[in-house]
Protein backbone atom coordinates (compact mmCIF):
# COMPACT_ATOMS: atom_id res chain seq x y z
CA UNK A 1 0.00 0.00 0.00
CA UNK A 2 1.07 3.26 -1.29
CA UNK A 3 0.64 6.30 1.66
CA UNK A 4 0.28 9.38 0.63
CA UNK A 5 2.21 12.54 1.77
CA UNK A 6 0.06 14.92 0.74
CA UNK A 7 -1.95 16.84 3.72
CA UNK A 8 -5.96 17.83 3.07
CA UNK A 9 -6.49 21.89 2.86
CA UNK A 10 -8.75 21.38 6.26
CA UNK A 11 -5.83 20.07 7.99
CA UNK A 12 -3.02 22.56 6.56
CA UNK A 13 -5.78 25.68 7.68
CA UNK A 14 -6.17 24.31 11.47
CA UNK A 15 -2.67 23.43 11.37
CA UNK A 16 -1.64 27.07 10.09
CA UNK A 17 -3.95 28.44 12.41
CA UNK A 18 -2.66 26.24 15.78
CA UNK A 19 0.81 28.17 14.92
CA UNK A 20 -0.21 31.53 14.49
CA UNK A 21 -2.47 31.23 17.82
CA UNK A 22 0.79 29.78 19.88
CA UNK A 23 3.08 32.38 18.39
CA UNK A 24 0.99 34.84 19.78
CA UNK A 25 0.48 33.25 23.24
CA UNK A 26 3.76 31.61 23.47
CA UNK A 27 6.01 32.96 21.12
CA UNK A 28 8.57 35.02 20.92
CA UNK A 29 9.21 36.90 24.88
CA UNK A 30 11.03 40.32 23.11
CA UNK A 31 8.76 41.05 20.21
CA UNK A 32 6.72 43.19 22.07
CA UNK A 33 9.56 45.35 23.94
CA UNK A 34 10.53 46.70 20.53
CA UNK A 35 9.16 48.83 17.75
CA UNK A 36 7.61 46.00 14.83
CA UNK A 37 6.71 46.62 11.40
CA UNK A 38 4.44 43.95 9.48
CA UNK A 39 3.07 42.97 6.33
CA UNK A 40 6.39 44.57 4.76
CA UNK A 41 6.42 45.11 1.36
CA UNK A 42 9.83 44.02 -0.44
CA UNK A 43 13.18 42.62 0.81
CA UNK A 44 13.62 45.55 3.56
CA UNK A 45 11.85 48.50 5.67
CA UNK A 46 13.55 51.07 6.97
CA UNK A 47 13.08 52.64 10.36
CA UNK A 48 13.57 56.01 10.92
CA UNK A 49 15.52 57.09 14.24
CA UNK A 50 14.39 60.79 15.41
CA UNK A 51 16.56 63.40 16.67
CA UNK A 52 15.92 65.48 19.76
CA UNK A 53 13.49 68.90 18.79
CA UNK A 54 14.19 71.99 20.37
CA UNK A 55 11.62 74.28 22.00
CA UNK A 56 11.83 78.24 20.42
CA UNK A 57 10.33 81.21 21.00
CA UNK A 58 8.32 83.60 18.51
CA UNK A 59 6.51 86.82 18.28
CA UNK A 60 3.54 87.50 17.87
CA UNK A 61 1.83 86.91 14.02
CA UNK A 62 5.60 85.41 13.36
CA UNK A 63 6.72 82.10 11.13
CA UNK A 64 7.57 79.17 13.79
CA UNK A 65 10.97 78.28 13.68
CA UNK A 66 11.51 74.51 12.45
CA UNK A 67 13.53 72.48 14.68
CA UNK A 68 15.09 70.99 11.62
CA UNK A 69 14.55 66.85 13.78
CA UNK A 70 17.55 64.94 12.35
CA UNK A 71 16.55 62.16 10.47
CA UNK A 72 18.92 58.69 10.36
CA UNK A 73 17.04 55.82 8.96
CA UNK A 74 18.42 52.40 9.59
CA UNK A 75 17.63 49.72 6.65
CA UNK A 76 16.08 46.27 8.07
CA UNK A 77 16.88 43.11 5.45
CA UNK A 78 14.05 40.70 5.85
CA UNK A 79 15.15 37.22 5.85
CA UNK A 80 12.60 34.10 4.86
CA UNK A 81 12.79 31.23 7.91
CA UNK A 82 10.26 27.85 8.03
CA UNK A 83 9.77 25.88 11.20
CA UNK A 84 7.57 23.23 9.38
CA UNK A 85 7.24 19.05 9.68
CA UNK A 86 5.68 15.82 7.83
CA UNK A 87 2.71 14.50 9.19
CA UNK A 88 1.41 10.99 8.15
CA UNK A 89 -2.62 11.35 8.05
CA UNK A 90 -2.25 7.12 8.89
CA UNK A 91 0.08 7.71 11.86
CA UNK A 92 -2.22 9.88 13.45
CA UNK A 93 -4.49 6.94 13.79
CA UNK A 94 -1.93 5.68 15.76
CA UNK A 95 -1.23 8.33 18.50
CA UNK A 96 -2.99 9.22 21.79
CA UNK A 97 -2.36 12.75 21.30
CA UNK A 98 -3.28 15.62 19.20
CA UNK A 99 0.01 15.15 16.69
CA UNK A 100 -1.03 18.59 14.49
CA UNK A 101 -1.06 20.71 17.85
CA UNK A 102 2.09 19.50 19.05
CA UNK A 103 3.61 20.30 16.10
CA UNK A 104 1.90 23.42 16.02
CA UNK A 105 3.38 24.05 19.21
CA UNK A 106 6.78 23.12 17.95
CA UNK A 107 6.99 24.96 15.37
CA UNK A 108 5.54 27.93 17.06
CA UNK A 109 8.26 27.93 19.62
CA UNK A 110 10.60 27.37 17.10
CA UNK A 111 9.83 30.66 15.34
CA UNK A 112 9.36 32.49 18.72
CA UNK A 113 13.41 31.74 19.28
CA UNK A 114 14.23 33.13 16.09
CA UNK A 115 12.24 36.31 16.40
CA UNK A 116 14.20 36.81 19.84
CA UNK A 117 17.42 36.05 18.47
CA UNK A 118 17.15 38.15 15.54
CA UNK A 119 16.45 41.02 18.01
CA UNK A 120 18.66 39.98 20.81
CA UNK A 121 21.46 39.98 17.71
CA UNK A 122 20.72 43.60 16.86
CA UNK A 123 21.09 44.34 20.86
CA UNK A 124 24.27 42.87 20.38
CA UNK A 125 25.78 45.90 18.41
CA UNK A 126 25.34 48.44 20.67
CA UNK A 127 28.45 50.24 21.82
CA UNK A 128 28.01 51.38 24.82
CA UNK A 129 28.77 49.27 27.99
CA UNK A 130 28.55 49.52 31.97
CA UNK A 131 31.18 47.94 33.63
CA UNK A 132 33.44 44.92 32.06
CA UNK A 133 32.49 41.46 31.10
CA UNK A 134 34.23 40.03 34.78
CA UNK A 135 32.05 42.30 36.94
CA UNK A 136 29.07 40.41 38.69
CA UNK A 137 25.79 42.23 38.32
CA UNK A 138 25.94 44.37 41.38
CA UNK A 139 23.74 47.38 42.10
CA UNK A 140 26.62 49.54 41.61
CA UNK A 141 26.69 48.66 38.10
CA UNK A 142 23.07 47.75 37.44
CA UNK A 143 23.06 52.51 38.66
CA UNK A 144 25.66 52.94 36.60
CA UNK A 145 23.57 51.68 33.69
CA UNK A 146 20.38 53.57 34.55
CA UNK A 147 22.56 56.54 35.00
CA UNK A 148 23.81 56.26 31.27
CA UNK A 149 20.12 55.58 30.27
CA UNK A 150 19.54 59.49 32.15
CA UNK A 151 23.25 60.80 30.54
CA UNK A 152 21.13 60.09 27.08
CA UNK A 153 17.78 61.03 27.72
CA UNK A 154 16.22 57.65 27.35
CA UNK A 155 12.52 58.28 28.03
CA UNK A 156 11.51 56.79 31.42
CA UNK A 157 8.20 56.23 29.82
CA UNK A 158 7.37 52.48 31.05
CA UNK A 159 9.18 51.67 28.00
CA UNK A 160 12.50 50.90 29.20
CA UNK A 161 13.65 46.67 29.42
CA UNK A 162 16.53 44.99 30.83
CA UNK A 163 17.55 41.36 29.55
CA UNK A 164 19.61 39.03 32.03
CA UNK A 165 20.26 35.72 31.58
CA UNK A 166 19.11 33.18 34.68
CA UNK A 167 22.59 33.76 36.71
CA UNK A 168 22.40 36.96 36.82
CA UNK A 169 18.67 37.33 37.74
CA UNK A 170 19.97 35.30 40.44
CA UNK A 171 21.83 37.73 41.19
CA UNK A 172 19.39 40.56 41.09
CA UNK A 173 17.34 38.37 43.65
CA UNK A 174 20.38 39.05 46.28
CA UNK A 175 19.37 42.58 45.88
CA UNK A 176 16.63 43.61 48.55
CA UNK A 177 15.18 46.34 46.55
CA UNK A 178 15.13 43.36 43.46
CA UNK A 179 13.41 40.91 44.95
CA UNK A 180 11.16 42.77 47.95
CA UNK A 181 7.72 43.16 46.82
CA UNK A 182 7.68 46.89 48.63
CA UNK A 183 10.24 47.85 45.40
CA UNK A 184 8.99 45.94 42.75
CA UNK A 185 5.93 45.64 40.39
CA UNK A 186 3.69 42.41 39.04
CA UNK A 187 4.86 40.16 36.32
CA UNK A 188 4.08 41.30 32.43
CA UNK A 189 0.84 39.60 30.97
CA UNK A 190 2.40 40.50 27.63
CA UNK A 191 5.95 39.17 28.29
CA UNK A 192 4.33 35.33 27.72
CA UNK A 193 4.67 33.84 31.01
CA UNK A 194 8.90 34.49 31.08
CA UNK A 195 10.05 35.97 34.51
CA UNK A 196 9.79 39.26 34.84
CA UNK A 197 8.88 42.12 36.92
CA UNK A 198 9.42 46.39 36.96
CA UNK A 199 11.83 47.67 39.12
CA UNK A 200 13.36 51.37 38.81
CA UNK A 201 11.17 52.36 35.99
CA UNK A 202 12.83 49.11 33.73
CA UNK A 203 10.77 45.89 32.86
CA UNK A 204 13.79 43.05 33.63
CA UNK A 205 13.28 39.83 32.02
CA UNK A 206 14.67 36.56 32.20
CA UNK A 207 16.16 35.36 29.02
CA UNK A 208 17.85 31.93 28.21
CA UNK A 209 19.03 33.16 24.47
CA UNK A 210 21.71 35.95 25.58
CA UNK A 211 24.97 35.55 23.86
CA UNK A 212 27.49 33.70 26.39
CA UNK A 213 31.28 33.66 26.02
CA UNK A 214 32.49 30.70 28.75
CA UNK A 215 30.87 31.64 31.62
CA UNK A 216 29.86 35.08 30.74
CA UNK A 217 26.71 36.36 29.61
CA UNK A 218 26.26 39.95 27.84
CA UNK A 219 22.89 41.30 29.66
CA UNK A 220 21.25 44.45 27.89
CA UNK A 221 19.02 47.57 28.87
CA UNK A 222 16.95 49.17 26.39
CA UNK A 223 14.21 51.32 25.51
CA UNK A 224 11.55 49.86 23.02
CA UNK A 225 12.26 52.62 20.71
CA UNK A 226 15.68 51.97 19.86
CA UNK A 227 15.32 48.50 18.30
CA UNK A 228 13.34 47.58 15.39
CA UNK A 229 11.70 44.10 14.32
CA UNK A 230 9.95 43.98 10.66
CA UNK A 231 8.13 41.12 9.01
CA UNK A 232 6.76 40.49 5.44
CA UNK A 233 3.71 38.09 6.39
CA UNK A 234 1.77 37.23 9.80
CA UNK A 235 2.97 33.69 11.20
Amino acid sequence: MTVSTAIDASFIKHFEADVHTAYQQQGSKLKNTVRSKNNVQGSSTTFQVIGAMTATTKNRNSQITASNVTHAPVECSLTDYYAGEWVDQLDELKVGHDERKALALAGAYALGRKTDDLIITALNTATQTAGDDTEALTKDRILSAFTTLNNNDVPDDGERYALVSPAQWNQLLSIEEFSSANYVGDAYPMLNGSESRKWMGIVWIMHTGLPKTSTTHTCFIYHKSAVGHASGQDI
